[in-house]
């Protein structure tokens, strides 16, 4: 299979690849610079400062400290979309607010999507992912794409994980749209967990309603239905390393309450202890 070839991310035009210069950050990488030349995409390098609540003249020093110290990294990544032929821009910007500020910087330049990297999946951090990570899921930008340091996506399996909710049906949506524009795309799994038995057969005309549709459009890759009982996270993350995806494909947090409380935490939780990359879809 030709990894150059794939195309998971659709037609981006611009990416966003947030960064905090540690190695955990090298899977969001590398695929950010795979993706721009794969989609012959603008890769916009954001490095963020948190300055907390310092004076301007004091934010501004430590921004430009931590640009010296960051410069190596930063230079590494220049020389990589170099090499690949991929239009880059790099900055570094302070803030008491990075996460939101990642989310404004990829909304004024229209990004398509933001990377970003996962911390290990050790002690707390196997149960919820990195807090940085979870705080630009949770202020709703349509695609955010969370890589582990060492994945690397091939482009030939997706896992859309559905719940009903209309993020995740979002996310049926755009797992569509990649079956048309992914080449490489071969099996689309579609899983649905539920809390008890007498649930399974609403789930399960849900999932079918996306086969049906993919079949309709006479989409390549062949679309698996999987309705479970259980924990979510549990027999996601199972599902996904059981069946060697590429990337969990699933939707956000809601806007009410008890979605955020809910869905978000599942998401949060499945980006932590996924083997793969998972691309968050929220309205």
């Amino acid at each position: 299979m030709d990894r150059f070839s794939t195309s998971l991310l659709g037609q981006a035009k611009t990416l966003l690849l947030a960064t905090d210069g540690s190695h955990f950050s090298d899977g969001a990488i590398q695929e950010a610079i795979f993706f721009g030349q794969a989609c012959r995409a603008r890769v916009v390098v954001l490095y963020v400062v948190h300055t907390k609540a310092e004076s301007l003249r004091a934010a501004n020093s430590t921004v430009m400290q931590r640009q010296q110290e960051m410069a190596p990294h930063l230079d590494q990544i220049r020389t990589m979309a170099r090499d690949s032929g991929v239009e880059l821009e790099v900055m570094a910007v302070g803030s008491n607010s990075p996460e939101k500020t990642i989310v404004e910087q990829a909304r004024l330049r229209k990004a398509d999507v933001i990377l970003m990297g996962r911390h290990s999946r050790t002690g707390r951090l196997s149960l919820l992912v990195g807090s940085m990570t979870a705080k630009v899921i949770g202020l709703g930008f349509p695609r955010v794409l969370v890589v582990p340091k060492d994945f690397i996506i091939t482009g030939a399996h997706v896992l859309l994980a559905l719940d009903g909710s209309p993020n995740s049906r979002q996310a049926a949506q755009e797992a569509i749209s990649l079956g048309r524009t992914c080449t490489t795309l071969q099996r689309l799994t579609v899983i649905s967990v539920v809390k008890k038995d007498d649930d399974q057969p609403q789930a399960q005309q849900m999932i079918d309603e996306i086969c049906n549709q993919c079949s309709q459009e006479g989409l390549r890759a062949v679309c698996d239905s999987l309705v479970l009982t259980g924990d979510p996270t549990d027999l996601i993350v199972q599902t996904a390393k059981d069946r060697n995806v590429d990337m969990i494909l699933m939707g956000g947090r809601g806007k009410s309450f008890m979605a955020k409380m809910l869905m978000g935490r599942v998401t949060e939780k499945v980006i932590g202890r996924a083997h793969c990359a998972v691309l968050v879809v929220t309205t």
